[in-house]
């Protein structure tokens, strides 16, 4: 009987998201069809073309928010989970069905099946936003008045918790001062077998008692505050809570490393908990490879004018080849062959070990003032980075990000520390780029790798983007 409400409540919730999404459909064609002429006729001189021809498009739509949702498990219980929690899972359901519909579209063609070319791309954003904010505001709506309805004693659960007594009354702490999650404590369960009570909670006894206390008591969930070797001797009281329908709650003691994201995956019907060093969101991972890609495909169309009128000033002043062609390390210490207009003569890895003692950066990057191995045009184009144009190919075929570490030489010298800075893919520019360039040594350029990788989001991508225009323009710290 339980679990039919749970999953009454789930469909009617995802009812009134897809309800909401249809509504942010309308409202996106009435506000750039009838609104955006009026207030801004120069960028939108004319309406859309009829509603009727973008209703084909709503089935579409609806599936690509449809699939996120559920597949995100965004209808489970989240009592406990905090609001910046809940609007970043909204965030990524917004992002992955935007890439979706993006796929459907100029992927599969339905553009043209559907709507004869006819999709306004401010339409699709605008689509976009509406929806993500109007399912953050009934998400914060909904955990409002859930919220309220538990603090007057409704929709509440019993919860009785188990650990050690120091464990134990931290949790027990913990769910007194977040009386809004609605769990009421039935008592205190001690693994070590002592009784004496530290708070005002009761404590009923051990492990062994466990059962009998959940037969004579209400309870819908019992929390485990326990750590990892103790879930083995366990495994026989988790079944029979199983079999009698009360919900399992594992609060583990376990410390993850400075900077990781912990999350619960399942493998082989087995959980699993993940400790990432680096962003591990999907959507948002998609969502950066969507716009490498796009942005890449443009950029190297855009410059190869450039690219081959530079191709041939380095062929007449200079012997050797146009392009250069370097082994770097990329994700996670993957080897690809990066390409570069050269800079240098063609002799110029030959002649390196003679100038390692000039080397002014520390660690495996190499630099020197005034490297004669550096031709006349090699210069100018290393100061304004067009030596880098080739590099948009390595963003297309998937080698390399537009934002990201620099990709280096070798993997070897790095400190353990250092070596994180691979756990996401390289990019042409990173924080280094808008932040001095050559001109910071190599500790200050891995702890801006390293703060770029903690502090990763697309908005950060794009702000990164548009400060390294500014920063190659001014040639600050180009060598």
């Amino acid at each position: 009987m339980l679990k039919q409400r749970i999953r009454l409540q789930a469909g009617l919730v995802l009812a009134l998201d897809l309800s909401l999404v249809a509504a942010a459909f309308f409202l996106a064609y009435a506000i750039r069809s009838e609104l955006f002429p009026q207030v801004l006729p120069g960028l939108f001189p004319r309406p859309l073309y009829p509603l009727s021809d973008h209703l084909p498009l709503l089935p579409v739509a609806l599936l690509a928010w449809a699939v996120p949702l559920v597949a995100t498990r965004r209808y489970r219980s989240h009592r406990i989970a905090d609001l910046k929690t809940e609007a970043t899972a909204i965030l990524k359901v917004a992002t992955a069905a935007t890439v979706l519909i993006l796929f459907a579209v100029f992927v599969l063609q339905l553009d043209q099946l559907l709507l004869q070319d006819r999709l306004s791309r401010p339409w699709l954003l605008l689509f976009s936003g509406l929806s993500f904010v109007l399912l953050l505001a009934e998400k914060i709506a909904l955990r409002t008045l859930a919220r309220d309805l538990r603090q007057h004693g409704l929709n509440q659960r019993a919860v009785l918790i188990a650990g050690t007594p120091e464990a134990a009354r931290q949790l027990a702490q913990a769910i007194e001062d977040h009386s809004y999650w609605g769990l009421k404590i039935v008592g205190l369960i001690h693994t070590d077998g002592s009784r004496s009570a530290q708070g005002p909670q009761p404590v009923w006894g051990g492990v062994d008692d466990i059962l009998r206390v959940v037969s004579e008591h209400v309870v819908d969930d019992v929390f485990f505050a326990v750590t990892p070797n103790e879930l083995p001797a366990l495994q026989t009281i988790f079944e029979a809570l199983q079999e009698q329908g009360i919900q399992t709650r594992i609060a583990l003691d376990l410390l993850p490393p400075p900077h990781s994201q912990v999350q619960l995956d399942s493998l082989a019907g087995r959980p699993v908990v993940t400790l990432s060093p680096a962003p591990s969101s999907l959507p948002l991972l998609l969502f950066k490879r969507f716009y490498d890609l796009s942005i890449g495909f443009v950029l190297l169309t855009i410059s190869l004018p450039a690219i081959l009128m530079l191709a041939l000033l380095i062929k007449v002043t200079s012997s050797g080849s146009v392009l250069y062609r370097q082994t770097r390390c990329g994700l996670n210490g993957r080897r690809f062959t990066m390409y570069k207009l050269r800079t240098m003569v063609a002799d110029a890895d030959a002649r390196r070990a003679e100038l390692n003692h000039l080397n002014t950066m520390s660690g495996p990057a190499f630099k020197m003032d005034r490297d004669p191995r550096i031709t006349p045009l090699g210069q100018y184009l290393r100061r304004f980075s067009l030596d880098e144009l080739p590099q948009f190919w390595n963003v297309v075929r998937g080698d390399m990000s537009l934002v990201g570490p620099r990709p280096l030489e070798e993997k070897e010298p790095y400190t353990r520390r250092q070596r994180r800075r691979l756990s996401m893919k390289p990019g042409i520019t990173c924080l280094w780029q808008v932040s001095g360039r050559s001109d910071l040594d190599f500790d200050r350029w891995i702890e801006l790798d390293l703060e770029y990788i903690d502090t990763w989001s697309p908005a950060l991508d794009f702000k990164i983007m548009l400060k390294t225009i500014p920063a190659v323009l001014s040639r600050r710290g180009a060598s």
